[in-house]
């Protein structure tokens, strides 16, 4: 499976985008959220939303959801088609009546399933996306009273969505044989509702070789030398998991 990162930044991103990635076996492209700057960030990649099999949403804030109209309404007016989109069971209401039915609605076209083949998820349970992409939700805890799901792909990968440091889950998912994980990072002190970069480096050293980090500030560069055995995740490069 291999991953490019359409963008590594965080939500007030504007050097390096919105943190949105591109999944992609055999020719089988998944987009893991979508956010405010994602249209642009697919252009300047030489990508259509044509180009993509389907969408992978973490969770309800704008810079990973704030690209969906677009995405929608390219989709039905200029393609012809109903793009798949794959979300937690319970984020299918809130995300079209909190984010998506405002902009969206148009008579007669007023409900999600109008615009998307919405498959729902279940967190904990393993689902195959596609052959050589399997994925199963795990709750992170991000925001009080807002559900927010990180992914574990293939058992071997985790991606953060955004969320709290929780070094114990990081402990077990890499005991449990995780290699490679890409982990969201707030480069300064206190972290609050993301894992800053003081948190990350109290990991073990094992587990810190194999940590990427993707979310961070426009001033990325000057922290370069100071993530101990972490790596930062580069936007547009293709990484195989």
């Amino acid at each position: 499976m291999q991953i490019q990162m359409l963008g590594t930044g965080g939500a007030f991103a504007k050097k390096y985008a919105n943190n949105n990635a591109l999944v992609e076996v055999d020719g089988f492209k998944l987009l893991v959220d979508c956010g405010i700057t994602l249209p642009r960030s697919l252009h300047d990649a030489g990508y259509s939303f044509d180009d993509l099999d389907a969408v992978l949403i973490s969770h309800m804030h704008a810079d990973h959801v704030g690209g969906l109209e677009e995405y929608a309404f390219q989709m039905m007016f200029r393609y012809g088609k109903k793009p798949v989109l794959y979300i937690a069971d319970t984020l299918v209401e809130p995300l079209w009546e909190q984010t998506l039915r405002g902009g969206l609605t148009q008579e007669p076209l007023t409900a999600i399933t109008d615009f998307f083949d919405v498959r729902p998820i279940k967190e904990g349970e393993e689902y195959e996306i596609h052959p050589g992409i399997k994925v199963k939700l795990i709750l992170t805890d991000h925001i009080a009273g807002k559900l927010s799901y990180s992914f574990l792909f293939n058992e071997n990968f985790f991606y953060s969505a955004d969320m709290k440091f929780d070094g114990a889950l990081l402990s077990r998912l890499s005991n449990d044989g995780v290699e490679t994980i890409f982990h969201d990072c707030q480069l300064t002190s206190p972290g609050v509702v993301h894992a800053s970069l003081d948190e990350l480096l109290t990991l073990p050293e094992d587990i810190q070789e194999k940590v990427w980090l993707m979310h961070y500030h426009d001033n990325m560069e000057e922290f370069i030398g100071h993530t101990g055995k972490m790596r930062f995740v580069q936007q547009h490069e293709v990484y195989t998991v």
